[in-house]
């Protein structure tokens, strides 16, 4: 597979039910005929493969039976006339196809096209694989001789290539319904679909590239998108007069016995990423120590409320969870957290304390992972990640403020949209993360962002931040505090 750069997409993103509606209204308020789009779209998926894999001289195209299948069908003539060897294997048998894909498979057949139907001991020789088996409707679990076919492309050893979704993935939550096509690279049309950036998706999609078919930007107005991709806004140029009161106070609340290395974690990343000035307030067995490895951080051992309530109003903005525990000084530390007018972003115990009483606030941060956000929603952890755009909705209008729920395409919910961060690899697996993040979310705030603003960008950068680091030494036994120092170089 050749390299190219990356190829830069929309940020808009919308559900299946509106790629459809988008489709149809270029159909009929625009005059585009649908055979024109489908056209438009063999087109485009052929010209990636030439791009992709110039060598290619050999093409297997597995076809279902709706439009998608129909893409392939026009794909595999236009691979015939520029003389390329050609197989179509039919799924489902050669029953009567209808509308636009009836004429495609028409089209092909005239053209010289031969079509096989798909048996799993059939022996495919092929350079590449193009998957227009099943498009953006899907409902059920693949089975049968789909699931048979979806299989024998993932063993062959060819590249694949998806026709706007990879077959078997849920175009609007991103997860496998039984078994997904892996795609070397999925070409989308007309529309980014939501469910391609976020949970399993990204093992499924490989490089994703965007043809709008030509489609006028008119129609796009008529169907306006509640989630997009979270693009990086720089922050505005310090003055040369600045000083550190400008940059405002990150109280950091956690460290419980045994956990100072989360509280530590979240101050070194405030300061990374500008806050001007951060105090840990922490258990008093290990705050005289905390000093030691990050100087610039003022730390306090707290054992009463009154302790707590004059570094609450110093504070221009507070973290709270970060290795809090859930004994009893963790908990009278959350209740009078809570009880400040100040931002708040609120991670790992805290959140597990707050899903036992819940409550909400308007001016605060939750940064749940999936098993925090079930327990914050009363579900398991699976249910979380069956629908990651349904959850973090809920949480934010459980809970509202802003719902930032963490993972493979992390998702920033508001009251009026939903972003996701496309930034991060596997290498993240691993303990001490989300004490960053919450870092950076507060080092942002402290700066004058507001809170969705930091959530979309603090999500961004400490993802940017990780692939920067990963494609330094490697994503295995990466290591949070390994980001602090990419933390410096994305924000500036």
């Amino acid at each position: 597979m050749t390299k190219h750069p990356i190829p830069i997409l929309p940020t808009s993103l919308y559900s299946a039910a509106q790629a459809r509606e988008l489709d149809r209204i270029a159909i009929e308020e625009y005059g585009i005929a649908g055979f024109v789009l489908m056209s438009r779209a063999a087109a485009a998926v052929l010209a990636h493969i030439r791009q992709y894999w110039p060598k290619a001289s050999r093409l297997a195209v597995f076809c279902g039976a709706g439009n998608n299948g129909g893409d392939g069908y026009l794909l595999a003539s236009l691979a015939l006339e520029q003389g390329m060897t050609v197989a179509v294997f039919s799924i489902g048998g050669l029953e009567p196809l209808s509308g636009d894909a009836a004429l495609a498979r028409e089209h092909y057949l005239q053209g010289g096209g031969t079509i096989t139907d798909f048996d799993s001991a059939l022996d495919i020789a092929a350079d590449v694989l193009v998957d227009a088996l099943l498009g953006i409707g899907l409902a059920r679990a693949v089975a049968g001789v789909m699931a048979e076919a979806i299989h024998a492309i993932n063993s062959h050893p060819a590249p694949t290539v998806a026709v706007d979704v990879p077959s078997g993935l849920n175009a609007n939550t991103g997860t496998i319904m039984g078994i997904a096509v892996t795609a070397a690279i999925t070409v989308t049309f007309i529309a980014l679909k939501q469910g391609l950036f976020t949970g399993q998706a990204a093992d499924m999609c490989g490089e994703i590239v965007f043809a709008s078919l030509a489609i006028p930007e008119a129609v796009y107005q008529t169907v306006p998108a509640h989630t997009f991709r979270i693009t990086h806004q720089p922050l505005p140029r310090r003055n040369r007069s600045s000083h550190k009161g400008h940059f405002g106070h990150v109280l950091i609340i956690g460290g419980n016995k045994g956990y100072c290395g989360a509280a530590l974690l979240a101050g070194t990343a405030a300061l990374r990423t500008g806050a001007g000035v951060v105090s840990i307030a922490t258990h008093p067995d290990h705050a005289a120590f905390l000093t030691l490895h990050q100087p610039e951080l003022m730390c306090h051992g707290i054992n009463q409320a009154g302790q707590l309530q004059a570094l609450l109003n110093k504070a221009t903005v507070i973290v709270i969870g970060p290795g809090l525990g859930q004994d009893a000084w963790a908990k009278l530390l959350l209740v009078n957290t809570l009880a400040s007018d100040k931002p708040i972003v609120i991670d790992a115990d805290a959140l597990n304390l707050l899903a036992a009483q819940p409550c909400q606030k308007d001016n605060w941060i939750l940064t749940p992972h999936p098993g925090e956000a079930a327990r914050l929603l009363a579900c398991s952890t699976a249910d979380i990640q069956q629908d990651r755009f349904a959850a973090v909705a809920n949480l934010q209008k459980k809970y509202h403020g802003v719902c930032l729920l963490k993972g493979s395409g992390s998702l920033v919910a508001t009251a009026e949209s939903i972003s996701i961060s496309t930034t991060g690899n596997p290498g993240m697996a691993s303990g001490g993360m989300g004490d960053t993040l919450c870092g950076i979310i507060a080092g942002l705030l402290a700066q004058g962002l507001l809170l969705s603003e930091a959530a979309e960008q603090g999500a961004y950068c400490h993802g940017k931040a990780a692939d920067r680091a990963a494609s330094t030494d490697g994503e295995r036994g990466m290591l949070a505090s390994d980001l602090l120092p990419y933390l410096r170089q994305w924000v500036n």
